[in-house]
């Protein structure tokens, strides 16, 4: 008795039949079969039109020694036999388009030959009539089919052998379960057939699904980066030109009064500038980094370059200060980003609307659970400035947000603005505006 194969060697047909192993002249046999069946396989799929007309031809061909049998009877029997065998093969050209009406055609035809007492060896075509039946039609019309082959084959056997117990052949039972099982088969190939379509066309609209989400997916980035591109830009570029037009100002008055002052303002003019063109720079360059360029990236600002940012406050003429308490070494750069950005963004607001003597003082506290920031002037404000002051507190929001954080903003009791923003360092951080209103 052959042992069991183990785990540690490869399984092998041998192995697998027990007894009965394969040789190689058989193992070759089967590996030339399954190639052949390949090949067949490829070529049906490259020649669609060989198995359409293929199929009616090789049972026309089942039709000619009736054919030739009936050309001897007569002529008109001859003619008879002809047109039942093209009535038997020529709708199978329609069997994958039209396969009721094939199948319904071929029963009427069926039951005329019966009627009339013809036998025709194309008659055999009811079987891909009710393949196809049972592979693009409905589980209910192939359960008609099967049923109406299984009788319709009964009555036959009975009818040609007519109907008398001297008559009947030993061969009668034999060809009922050869009719019977050829029946049983066919509809089973083609409720096969249903299924691999469907299971086909299912893969399909999935694969169709996945490049829709995909293209959805990569849309949605492509919006989300633009989003982001372009509240970088206008934090990067308000804060600077606001800068910008209050050193111009000021260095105009300069000029001729006091040229060393009227000088180093517009020395602060143009660092600001440089600054901003880097920055600008190294943003596209994230945009598009399958360019080579010259410039190298620069890190994204964080606590320690609002220092820098105070600098350039004061030198627009503002008085500034800045304050950072608490445990603010370690943040995510994230964070440190968003409150470079919100702090930056309140100091503009300041620039454009407050007065050129204002006062603004900067608070950033941080503690194990949240960022506490607050920006307050002390005006007074000289312009509204709504529309602007909303883009800019929506930008501050929507950088609080992404840490569950909040924005208030408006009027203080010393007679200009404030803003007070909050970032959650922790999912389950509990609402600390309260503590803090604006």
């Amino acid at each position: 008795m052959t042992a069991p194969p183990t785990t540690d060697r490869p399984l092998k047909p041998e192995n697998l039949m027990g007894r009965t192993r394969l040789g190689d002249s058989e193992y070759r046999s089967v590996v030339r079969l399954l190639t052949w069946l390949g090949r067949v396989r490829a070529a049906d799929l490259a020649h669609p039109r060989v198995r359409r007309w293929g199929v009616p031809a090789f049972y026309a061909l089942g039709g000619i020694p009736a054919l030739m049998r009936a050309a001897d009877d007569s002529g008109p029997a001859f003619v008879l036999m002809l047109a039942v065998t093209v009535g038997y093969t020529v709708p199978l050209l329609w069997r994958r388009q039209r396969p009721v009406l094939v199948f319904a055609f071929l029963v009427v035809l069926s039951e005329l030959c019966l009627f009339l007492a013809v036998d025709s060896g194309s008659s055999a075509t009811q079987l891909v009539a009710l393949l196809n039946l049972g592979r693009f039609g409905a589980p209910g019309q192939l359960a008609v089919g099967v049923v109406y082959n299984l009788g319709q084959t009964f009555v036959s056997i009975a009818f040609f052998n007519g109907l008398k117990e001297s008559n009947q052949t030993a061969s009668t039972p034999v060809l009922a379960f050869l009719a019977v099982v050829a029946i049983l088969s066919m509809a089973a190939l083609g409720l096969a057939g249903k299924l691999v379509n469907a299971y086909i066309e299912a893969l399909q609209e999935h694969a169709v699904q996945l490049e829709l989400e995909r293209d959805q997916r990569a849309r949605l980035a492509a919006a989300g980066e633009r989003a982001r591109v372009a509240r970088e830009m206008h934090d990067i570029l308000g804060h600077t030109l606001a800068v910008i037009v209050g050193l111009a100002g000021g260095a105009a008055g300069l000029a001729e009064a006091k040229p060393k002052r009227g000088a180093d303002t517009l020395r602060i003019i143009a660092e600001s500038g440089r600054g901003a063109l880097a920055e600008l720079r190294r943003l596209l360059a994230v945009i598009h980094d399958d360019e080579p360029g010259d410039t190298p990236l620069a890190p994204q600002p964080g606590l320690a370059d609002l220092g820098a940012l105070m600098k350039r406050v004061r030198s627009a003429g503002r008085a500034a200060t800045l304050r950072l308490e608490g445990q603010l070494t370690g943040l995510p750069e994230g964070v440190q980003l968003a409150v470079y950005r919100i702090v930056q963004e309140a100091l503009t607001n300041t620039l454009k609307h407050a007065a050129p003597d204002t006062t603004v003082e900067v608070t950033v506290t941080a503690d194990a659970e949240a960022v506490h920031i607050t920006v307050e002037d002390t005006g007074p404000r000289q312009t509204a400035g709504t529309d602007e002051l909303g883009k800019g507190l929506v930008g501050m929001r929507e950088r609080a947000a992404l840490y569950g954080g909040q924005v208030a903003a408006g009027p203080n009791s010393r007679g200009g603005w404030t803003v007070r923003a909050l970032l959650h360092l922790t999912s389950t951080a509990p609402d600390l505006m309260e503590k803090h209103p604006a």
